[in-house]
């Protein structure tokens, strides 16, 4: 095998690791991982994770929360010293500030053959810490999901490995398989490079959206008062300004504490000082030349503009179904309660919908909502409402199938769910007779969908009974 080098490229780390390190020198089955922060919102995440797909998995946290393992199905470690010799890999997920510290006190407690990574925002300092605490034999890999923990899969979502040099070669694959298998895209990078993408990518982002936040705050200006002008452009930025505020402040100001993140910050605020220079001056063709500047260096705005274009029309298009939907009955959850309100759409404004159920109407904001598409306005129905069950008797044709019937009934509208639940074959006749369960969406008139069943099986040549 070659010697692995932080400066290897993407397609040559893919060459190693599909033609010269072999998987199934580490299997997955019953593998143990401790999650040294497994407690915390990160953490508990990836416990469901790696639990789903067959690892054994064991959490500690600082705030020795035992019900939130309890809850996640999972044991804590009250013995963690003896937890991490006998764990095969070992994860932190702790607070940037943390990290290193617990890296020290960890790694040298690790078993030969295991691996030691870590999520963090930044991998510099993580990695050295790696590098320097873990023994001989002890694999690393930095690891960083560009994810938080609400979504629901890794389907789409870019994974940041980190692999060092002759302390990657067995885990590297396995970890890599792992998230590829469930729909990640995997970026490989060396500790230096991760930093200076994320001090743009991360820390120049939030460090925009947290200034725009706290210049409104020293505005003392009207947020909710100005969605009453707001543009889609505006409506988008402002959202986003409003997810990094309503976060973890302390994981927002650990992001910035990235050692490649300074350079970052002088720069926007100089470029931040000439542009209020040349308003101030009255100087136009100066902040139009920025801006040309600034276009020259993006690239492809074109693109850019086609894929915002997008995010705008998808806005405007979930506004434009709401208005569409008024007098009917639609389905609106609660992004953050997780709470469904079904009724009649009755009236909708760039801020409010205000939807009727049972005689009572209720305003929501449109910005904390989500507009069910109809085959999930369905299954809510189906899971969440109380049903009515009728049987129905019938000879059915000669040589027809029970399964087969059932089957049909299952496509009326209205039918929750099939069973047959007897059979008789007549042995003078040598005629079959089924008896059938249907159970009928409980917002529907029963005996409706019941005659409509009747009709169906009239209609496929059986004989009711």
């Amino acid at each position: 095998m070659p010697t692995l080098s932080n400066s290897l490229t993407n397609d040559q780390w893919d060459k190693i690791t599909v033609d010269e390190i072999a998987v199934d020198e580490i299997t997955v089955d019953n593998m143990k991982i401790l999650i040294i922060g497994g407690t915390g919102e990160t953490g508990q995440w990836f416990t469901r994770f790696y639990k789903k797909h067959g690892w054994d998995v064991t959490v500690w946290g600082a705030n020795k929360r035992r019900d939130i393992a309890e809850r996640l199905g999972v044991p804590f470690a009250d013995d963690l010293d003896k937890e991490l010799a006998l764990s095969d890999a070992v994860m932190v997920s702790v607070p940037i500030d943390l990290t290193e510290q617990v890296i020290t006190d960890i790694a040298p407690k690790m078993k030969q053959g295991s691996l030691l990574m870590d999520i963090t925002s930044v991998k510099t300092i993580p990695v050295h810490a790696m590098q320097q605490y873990a023994p001989e034999g002890v694999e690393i890999l930095g690891t960083h999901p560009m994810f938080g923990p609400t979504i629901s899969d890794l389907q789409g979502q870019i994974v940041i490995l980190v692999p060092v040099e002759g302390r990657s070669e067995h885990w590297l694959p396995v970890i890599r398989s792992l998230y590829e298998k469930q729909g990640a895209h995997i970026e490989l990078a060396t500790p230096q490079e991760h930093d200076r993408m994320m001090a743009v990518v991360q820390g120049l982002t939030h460090f925009a959206y947290i200034s725009i936040g706290a210049a409104m705050a020293e505005l003392d200006f009207d947020v909710p008062a100005s969605r009453r002008f707001m543009s889609p452009v505006y409506e988008i930025m402002l959202d986003f300004v409003g997810r990094i505020l309503a976060q973890n402040p302390y994981l927002y100001a650990m992001i910035q504490m990235n050692p490649e993140v300074e350079a970052v910050h002088q720069a926007f605020m100089k470029v931040c000082e000439d542009m209020s220079d040349k308003v101030n001056s009255n100087d136009i063709q100066g902040f139009v030349d920025i801006i040309k500047r600034s276009a020259v260096h993006f690239g492809d705005t074109q693109a850019a503009l086609g894929r915002s274009d997008k995010l705008i029309n998808n806005k405007i298009s979930e506004f434009q179904e709401l208005t569409h939907s008024i007098g009917k009955e639609r389905g609106l959850r609660h992004q953050y309660s997780g709470v469904t309100h079904i009724g009649i759409i009755r009236k909708v404004t760039p801020l409010m919908v205000t939807i009727e159920r049972n005689g009572r109407e209720v305003e929501l904001k449109i910005e904390n909502t989500r507009l069910l598409h109809m085959d999930e306005l369905l299954e809510w129905k189906n899971n969440n409402l109380d049903h009515s069950s009728r049987d129905v008797s019938a000879f059915i044709p000669h040589g027809a199938r029970p399964g087969t019937i059932k089957d049909i009934i299952s496509q009326v509208d209205g039918v929750v769910s099939v069973k047959v639940i007897d059979v008789y074959v007549h042995p003078d006749s040598d005629s079959t007779s089924v008896t059938i369960r249907i159970t009928i969406r409980g917002d529907l008139d029963a005996s409706d969908v019941h005659r409509k069943v009747n009709d169906l099986l009239s209609g496929i040549g059986c004989t009711l009974r």
